[in-house]
């Protein structure tokens, strides 16, 4: 394993900008000092006018495999995401089969040790009736607990009240929510489907998966979890009304009710399904520029405490059929970060917040161990981001296995340049490098 030194870079780290070099040695930060001397077997970086940050840990992910390989793969995905700046995920368990017992969950970690180019960790899933199962997880090496009390891929809708308060009370590992409620996405859809048929302008989209659909769902998961004292994360938050559910009066670390926001939700508003189409349907759906803006508020503010993609591939063809049969999701890992940068420069967030909602508060969260910050003894998992080159999305440079983004035609300001993943680099200048080093996630727990 090469050891690298990066010099003259700006690290951004725990809240504040400095001018530091960085030595990495045997996968691990070994030293973080203003000035390194260069020995001869290490490798010199010169990150001169850029930031240098801890690699994005993405919260929620959805690459496929098993089962749905066809819209993208562990392999594929985790190489568009180190391209993003993305060290760590965290992916979701509505594959095909579900993972919903503990052998099919083991089944996708074995998958990833051999793939993966990024490090993994994989949710287990609660349904209706596998209690047993999600009771067995180890919370040492599995991130945590996801329900879907929205409908999804396969046996995975849980929408039974009882079931719901056996497992907030009966596990201390965290519980992710996808919280929309079903009674109400289906009565909007079925006027819809009476006034328009199968044929549906997307732009109906967030009407039928409504502000209010998201509102009672996500209101009844916290209730829950303060009357039950489980850890609860609400995954996309997506309106301005949801943000007044969560608080930001305690440290992170004491939190037991967290929210996340995606990438999608802050920079999309209702006003581009005319142009996008299906290719920003997303649940919960892409809302008003009103929702945009108070998201970005409790964003800042405290309220949300970390950013994700929700990264969810579907191909072309699927996603040019008709609304009622076109899949909800879209790409997103590869562009996640640049994206973040440029509301930087539009001056809606600072570069050390980007940093503490994508990489800081992840590991907070979910007890990451030694990952997600710029620390002697961590793991070097270490982005270099260049503030100043222009670029453009276009098909060539699309590594999903897709093939298309939703931000296709976009110039970013900001470009990642190198990433490395356990002190291993596996992006440099626009090349990933067939270095597949992911490692399993640890928790602290």
């Amino acid at each position: 394993m090469s050891n690298y030194l990066i010099k003259n870079g700006s690290l951004v780290n725990e809240g504040k900008v400095f001018k530091s070099d960085i030595l990495i040695e045997n996968g691990i930060i070994s030293q973080i000092s203003p000035s390194i001397e260069a020995t001869d077997n290490v490798t010199v970086i010169d990150a001169q006018g850029n930031y240098v940050i801890p690699g994005m840990i993405d919260d929620q992910v959805h690459f496929r495999e098993p089962g749905l390989t066809h819209k993208g793969d562990i392999a594929s995905e985790s190489k568009a995401a180190v391209a993003g700046g993305i060290t760590s995920f965290i992916e979701q368990p509505n594959t095909v089969p579900n993972a919903v017992t503990q052998e099919l969950l083991e089944q996708k970690y074995q998958i990833a040790a051999q793939s993966s180019y990024a490090n993994y960790s994989f949710m287990m899933g609660g349904t209706n009736d596998n209690l047993e199962e999600v009771l067995k997880t180890n919370p040492r090496n599995v991130a945590g607990i996801k329900l879907f009390l929205g409908s999804s891929t396969g046996n995975m809708l849980v929408d039974k009240q009882e079931v719901l308060e056996k497992i907030f009370s009966s596990t201390s590992m965290l519980i992710a929510v996808h919280a929309e409620d079903e009674a109400t996405i289906q009565a909007n859809l079925k006027k819809h489907i009476e006034e328009y048929g199968e044929d549906i302008p997307v732009r109906c989209h967030p009407i039928i998966r409504s502000e209010e659909a998201c509102y009672i769902s996500s209101s009844k998961a916290i209730e829950l979890a303060k009357k039950t004292g489980a850890r609860l994360h609400v995954f996309h938050v997506s309106t301005g009304k949801e943000t007044e559910l969560f608080t930001n009066d305690i440290p992170l670390k004491d939190k037991k009710i967290t929210a996340e926001v995606c990438v999608h939700h802050l920079w999309f508003t209702d006003k581009d399904y005319d142009k996008k189409g299906n290719f920003i349907k997303w649940n919960p759906a892409v809302k008003t520029e009103a929702d945009k803006e108070q998201l970005w508020k409790a964003l800042i503010d405290g309220r949300i405490d970390v950013i994700a993609t929700d990264h969810a591939p579907h191909t072309k063809e699927e996603k040019t059929k008709l609304y009622t049969q076109a899949p909800s999701g879209g790409p997103l890992v590869q562009h996640a970060l640049v994206s973040l940068f440029e509301a930087k420069k539009q001056g809606k967030i600072t570069v050390e917040q980007i940093v503490e909602k994508t990489s800081h508060n992840p590991a907070i969260v979910f007890q990451v161990e030694k990952r997600g910050f710029l620390k002697e003894g961590y793991h070097a998992d270490i982005v270099l981001v260049d503030p100043s080159t222009a670029w453009e999305v276009k098909k060539e440079n699309i590594l999903y296995k897709c093939g298309w983004s939703p931000f296709e035609g976009q110039t970013f300001s900001s470009k990642i340049t190198h990433t490395f993943v356990n002190g291993q680099l596996v992006y440099e200048n626009d090349i990933v490098k067939d270095i597949r080093c992911g490692q399993r996630l640890l928790f602290e727990r």
